[in-house]
């Protein structure tokens, strides 16, 4: 599959995110053709909810899409490597497969406190059948870590 114009989104997103006041990180699904069914960004403070990362955010999105619970067929590109609970949740929704660009690593040195516990590795651990790979436009995602700390931002979720 051909990640360029999920990574391109899944950028632009996230600029429009950091614009907003919100944390440097996006996530776009999309079937397997490559239509995209939702991209969004992080909105932990514009909702004052602190499981309204991006992932999550694409999952409740696509799922409305589609009127369904499941997403089998789909793949998901996130700017970032998925938390835990993002994994988990990416796991629930039955997405095919995961990519991202920065890791939980380019995070941190960023200034999020995220879990230390690799994406792939929980898969591996619980069972799933996620496929799980990481470093995909690495260098353009991390780019967005610098302009978000450029634009001072605080406290960072």
């Amino acid at each position: 599959m051909d990640w360029s114009p999920l990574i391109s989104e899944a950028v632009r997103v996230c600029r429009a995110g950091i614009l907003a006041g919100q944390s440097p990180f996006a996530a776009v699904i999309a079937r397997r053709d490559g239509r995209v069914l939702a991209s969004t960004h992080n909105s932990v403070r514009a909702s004052t909810d602190p499981t309204a990362h991006a992932e999550v955010n694409a999952i409740r999105a696509a799922c409305r899409c589609l009127e369904r619970i499941e997403l089998s067929g789909h793949v998901m590109f996130t700017t970032c490597e998925p938390c835990p609970m993002c994994a988990a949740a990416i796991h629930w929704a039955k997405l095919d497969e995961v990519a991202w660009g920065a890791s939980i690593a380019d995070a941190a040195a960023a200034g999020f406190r995220e879990l230390s516990l690799p994406c792939a590795e929980l898969y591996r651990v619980g069972g799933s059948s996620v496929r799980a790979h990481g470093g995909l436009g690495a260098e353009e995602c991390r780019e967005l870590f610098k302009e978000w700390l450029r634009g001072a931002r605080p406290e960072p979720y």
